[in-house]
């Protein structure tokens, strides 16, 4: 394809967020540039999709390619008390009987590349290996980006400048805009961390169960494990506890941190998560990363928006960072090409999804600050509030955009805190 002097889109970042709404823009016929900076798909958590991504791969045309591919189904997620008691799995078909019930788990360097290359097929332009230095302004109106490309043969350098209309920052934690701008804030009672590998081996159970995302509370509930089945019998596992308790608090003399150590301490207080993992193969050194939930002050500007993580990043217990990147992706385009049609490129106009998409994440949240509260089960809530079963099953879904789960937490604040909800800036 030729290049473009001036494209109407440029989205930064090849994630699911970025593939989605390119996809979806360049559908309508409008250039659209995608720049990722891996040369090649890389190793990513966030495996796990959650159903109502049915709907978005329906608009992008990918539902025949995941059926025919070998990701395992996944109809449930099932938890598993402190005391190892597992509870009886939440059945996404419980309250959705259409096909949407199932979803995928995914191996994330497969499952990105799908989308590139769906994107490919309907005409966005994708250049793998290229740096996007820093978003270009003049005023707060967003222009361009600068790029900064390496040779991966002779290792020269070539700086460029691009200009586009519409300057999308789907740059994950990296949050490109968001650090340009300083509009990121830190949830201060979510600030955990994580310890994760892939094994191969393990058990799984049978049938439909045999695809079910696994969360498992240690003794103390002081951290919790996922267990997410993928392809070549490979099982990702993970641990996930406050900042200081899994990590600075278990640092030597010298201040040197043995994540394995830490994490094989964790498993030990999670007997049956490590009798699943029993002459399991780990795949790779363990790794370690922070899960700070935060999100940015504003989800748009003068021609320009943020998408999937670069926006916000939440929790990860209830897998919902795939959905949230692609409906984010999804509702991005849909107001960039309205705004490509009435060539309006104001912040009401490219931020006008923005509270529609908080409310649908603050359903997440409180469910989150349910999770981490110790007192709180599922088992019990639904004990006394049967009627709610049905609104959390939605929420553990993803039906936060086409349903109303809001009616559950005025009871469920009864058994824990809620945190004031914050409203998006416009």
């Amino acid at each position: 394809m030729i290049p473009h002097a001036k494209y109407d889109t440029i989205i930064i970042g090849g994630g699911p967020a970025g593939s989605t709404a390119a996809t979806l823009i360049a559908q309508q016929g409008y250039s659209v540039l995608l720049l990722e900076r891996e040369s090649e798909p890389s190793f990513k958590i966030g495996e796990s999709l959650i159903p109502s991504t049915f709907w978005t791969f329906k608009r992008l045309g990918m539902l025949e390619k995941l059926r025919a591919s070998h990701f395992p189904q996944k109809y449930s997620v099932q938890f598993f008390t402190r005391t190892g008691k597992a509870t009886n799995p939440f059945y996404f078909f419980e309250t959705n009987p259409h096909e949407s019930s199932v979803t995928w788990q995914v191996l994330r360097s497969e499952f990105d590349q799908m989308l590139l290359d769906n994107a490919v097929e309907k005409g966005v332009v994708v250049r793998r290996g290229v740096s996007v230095r820093n978003v270009i302004f003049d005023g707060d109106k967003a222009t361009g980006v600068s790029t900064l490309t390496v040779d991966r043969n002779t290792q020269e350098k070539q700086e460029e400048t691009i200009h586009g209309t519409v300057i999308v920052d789907s740059t994950g934690q990296r949050s490109l805009i968001g650090r340009q701008l300083n509009l990121n804030t830190i949830e201060p009672n979510l600030k955990k961390a994580s310890l994760f590998t892939h094994y191969e081996g393990g058990y799984r159970d049978t049938g439909i169960d045999e695809g079910a995302t696994l969360i498992l509370h240690t003794e103390e509930k002081d951290s919790w494990f996922w267990s997410i089945p993928l392809p070549y019998n490979r099982t990702s596992v993970g641990v996930v506890g406050e900042l200081d308790y899994l990590l600075q608090n278990r640092r030597d003399e010298n201040g040197k941190l043995d994540a394995q150590k830490i994490f094989e301490e964790e498993l030990n207080k999670c007997l049956p998560l490590k009798d699943r993992l029993e002459g399991a193969k780990q795949l790779f050194p363990m790794q370690t990363t922070k899960d700070f939930s935060y999100r940015a002050s504003r989800i748009a500007g003068q021609n320009w928006l943020l998408i999937g993580d670069a926006f916000g990043f939440l929790d990860p217990v209830y897998s919902t960072g795939l959905f949230l990147a692609l409906k984010s992706g999804e509702m991005a385009a849909d107001v960039i090409i309205d705004a490509l049609k009435e060539n309006d490129y104001s912040a009401e106009r490219l931020g006008s999804f923005g509270q529609t998409f908080v409310d649908g994440m603050e359903a997440f949240r409180k469910l989150v600050y349910a999770f981490y509260t110790k007192e709180f089960s599922f088992a019990r809530f639904l004990s006394e509030y049967p009627e709610h079963l049905g609104g959390i099953v939605d929420i553990l879904s993803g039906d936060v955009y086409r349903r109303d789960v809001t009616h559950i937490f005025p009871d469920m604040s009864k058994m824990c805190y809620f945190p004031p909800e914050v409203p998006i800036n416009s």
